[in-house]
């Protein structure tokens, strides 16, 4: 049964863009390449954003950030959306000129965003990521640069609280990037030395809300469309962006869309349903990679679909060793049809962990202003 209502949520405006509903698709690494934006772009609307793209590699035209930076023909015409990753104000600003003026995705983006949010310890013991607006010059200095490279293409930020609960970053972050022209800033509710552990805080997200003028996206532990209306109307904040509440449920944009719209109606989709959807998937990632690539980098999407439904070990042993597309669909079909298991909505999906202390370079906290890159930092290789 669906009942709609008048509109519940207004669209984002991202400088020129439009963004209807107000939905963001995360950077995830391995995950959201071309299929997987095509995937969830075909069961709702909103912003789908590729692999993070590491500007060193951009600059230097490495041959495999190329190639995933590379838009597809429905992205070209609904709108490209890159995520960048860098911590030198020169080479972010270059990057940005590439995408820009040169179009080397192939076609000009229509909006670019800024990682400060990564808390991987290889990424933040160099000072980036999530480490880096610690540094509130130096990140200026980086946003600055970029928005003045990208002239009117929106470039937005996304960063977490802080470091730790002893070094906290976001209203710093959210003020500086308000002044330097950025278009919004998202804010994952939770620490670096957090990781992806425990309840994502939202409080936060309605404080920098107050702060700032720009539109602030809310990001953390929305798991249902559900969560995403009460994020939105605990915080004030804009927008959602979705990572890991899509994995194996890229339908999950669909709710979203509906609900946005004042919808009631929510997919729960049966297993032959699901099984439908992950031949799709496949079969994009086929079309991209070749059969046997494509069916081999969708082995890790095989749980993540499947949680919840009663499938013999057998099965999901095979499928975890899957090559063609025939042979995933002759394994789906061995699986007895079922509904789909209501248990498992509103719980954690994808990578959990603990929390750590944070991995920093020596001496990073002593000088909040020091403007200087750190050493080393530049990732070479794009997708995190």
């Amino acid at each position: 049964m669906t009942s709609t209502l008048a509109p519940a949520v207004a669209p984002l405006r991202l400088g020129p863009l439009t963004v209807d509903p107000a939905v963001v698709l995360a950077p995830m690494a391995g995950i959201t390449n071309p299929a997987f934006r095509t995937l969830c772009r075909e069961f709702g609307a909103g912003l789908y954003v590729c692999e993070m793209i590491t500007t060193r590699a951009l600059v230097e035209r490495n041959e495999k950030t190329l190639r995933m930076i590379r838009a597809t023909p429905e992205e070209a015409a609904a709108g490209f959306s890159v995520q960048l990753y860098g911590v030198d104000p020169a080479t972010v600003g270059r990057a940005v000129e590439m995408l820009v003026d040169e179009e080397v995705a192939g076609t000009r983006p229509a909006h670019v965003d800024l990682n400060f949010g990564c808390p991987v310890p290889k990424v933040t013991r160099k000072g980036g990521g999530s480490a880096l607006p610690w540094r509130r010059v130096l990140f200026r200095d980086i946003v600055r640069a970029a928005v003045r490279a990208a002239g009117d293409v929106p470039v937005t930020v996304k960063t977490r609280i802080g470091i730790d609960a002893d070094h906290v970053t976001y209203l710093d972050a959210g003020r500086i990037a308000q002044d330097e022209g950025a278009a919004a800033i998202t804010l994952h509710g939770r620490t670096a030395d957090q990781l992806y552990s425990g309840t994502a805080d939202w409080a936060p997200i309605a404080r920098l809300v107050e702060a700032v003028d720009i539109p602030v996206l809310g990001n953390g532990d929305v798991w249902e469309a559900d969560d995403a209306l009460r994020l939105l109307d605990g915080t004030g904040c804009a927008g959602v962006v979705i990572g890991r509440g899509c994995l194996g449920r890229p339908w999950l944009f669909g709710d979203l869309a509906a609900a946005f719209a004042g919808e009631s109606r929510r997919a729960l989709p049966s297993l032959r349903e699901v099984a439908a959807v992950m031949h799709r998937h496949a079969q994009l990632l086929s079309a991209e990679q070749g059969e046997l690539h494509g069916c081999t980098d969708f082995r890790k999407h095989v749980a993540w679909y499947l949680k919840g439904f009663s499938v013999g070990s057998d099965v999901r042993r095979a499928l975890a060793m899957v090559s063609s597309l025939d042979e995933l669909a002759g394994l789906l079909d061995r699986i007895p049809d079922q509904p789909y298991p209501t248990a498992v909505l509103g719980g954690p999906r994808g990578r959990t962990s603990s929390p750590r202390p944070v991995a920093l370079p020596q001496g990073w906290l002593d000088d909040r202003d020091d403007p200087r890159p750190p050493a080393g930092a530049e990732l070479e290789t794009s997708g995190g």
